[in-house]
């Protein structure tokens, strides 16, 4: 009788694409989480040396500490600010995301946003789908190409965003850690300052708790009547209540928003204004992207298993 080969056994802890789940319960043993009695789970922990989860997921210490032979957490997303990194740190677990691959497709729709929020393009078609044009035309709306482009975060999606608006010969500023040497943008050492000379504030920079709240009233107050921010980055970034309140009062001029502090729920003050754009947490969500995500997903998983180099570990 020949030997079957026992698959490994892996804990998903978040939904992921179903190519990818499909690709992974061909290989390995994938036990979903939240299908989980509390007793499997304890009975099963110890042989879990892999979890998977996605960007908008948290894996907590706590979470990490029920899990004593955990070795790898392989995120479906660029962004891990939901993992305790330090915790896994502390423990020696590796950590790998799926950087690179998205940073198109989040540009692409930071731009779609600028131009969609500005242009009012959502406002228009309700306005015809309404009959509201037999009755005149649209107001007037704002011009895109040569405006003030403020980037917050000049890293991969940040750079992408700045080549684009580039070519609406957008004058573009930004702000980060320190001045970077390869960058001929014009720098702002503070956010106010940027926010300030900004007439579109595009928030590009990582979650987590140092950036929480980063754009605040004060920050909101210094883009103006006049500015428009866009957020495709993480919800916790911005003071949602504050941007709610500057909405309403009129001392912001509009928002692009694809994520909110506490999805899939938004605010509603947010909703059926002709100035504030919103999308569904999609900014990496084509079929081309996706797939390429979790191809590394699936390399990363692969590499740990087979004693290998992983392939896209999170920075140091």
């Amino acid at each position: 009788m020949k030997n079957i080969a026992v698959k490994q056994k892996i804990l998903k802890q978040a939904s992921l694409p179903d190519q990818l789940n499909a690709q992974l319960n061909a290989l390995y043993d994938v036990y979903e989480y939240n299908d989980m009695a509390a007793g499997e789970f304890d009975r099963l922990a110890a042989e879990f040396r892999v979890v998977l989860t996605n960007g908008e997921a948290v894996v907590s210490r706590e979470f990490m500490g029920r899990l004593p032979n955990l070795e790898l957490i392989s995120d479906f997303g660029v962004g891990y600010d939901g993992i305790d990194v330090a915790a896994a740190r502390e423990r020696e677990i590796a950590v790998t995301h799926t950087p690179g691959v998205l940073t198109d497709d989040v540009a692409d729709l930071a731009m779609g946003l600028i131009l969609a929020t500005s242009r009012q393009i959502p406002g228009a078609q309700r306005f015809i789908e309404q009959g509201a044009w037999q009755k005149g035309g649209y107001p007037w709306t704002r011009k895109v190409s040569g405006a003030r482009l403020g980037i917050i975060g000049m890293g991969r999606i940040g750079r992408a965003i700045a080549k684009r608006a580039a070519a609406f010969n957008m004058s573009i500023a930004y702000t980060d850690r320190a001045a970077l040497a390869d960058m001929d943008y014009t720098f702002h050492a503070t956010l106010l300052s940027l926010a300030g000379a900004s007439d579109f504030l595009v928030v590009c920079t990582n979650g987590g708790a140092e950036t929480r709240c980063l754009v605040n009233r004060d920050v909101l107050n210094a883009l103006g009547a006049e500015g428009i921010l866009i957020n495709i980055s993480r919800g916790s970034v911005v003071d949602e209540r504050a941007l709610v309140e500057a909405i309403e009062e009129g001392t912001l001029g509009g928002a692009g928003l694809d994520v909110f502090c506490d999805e899939p729920h938004v605010p509603h003050a947010l909703l059926h204004r002709a100035n504030v754009v919103v999308t569904p947490h999609m900014a990496s969500a084509t079929w081309a992207t996706r797939k390429e995500m979790s191809r590394l997903v699936l390399e990363n998983v692969n590499a740990y298993f087979a004693g290998e180099p992983l392939v896209t570990p999170i920075p140091q």
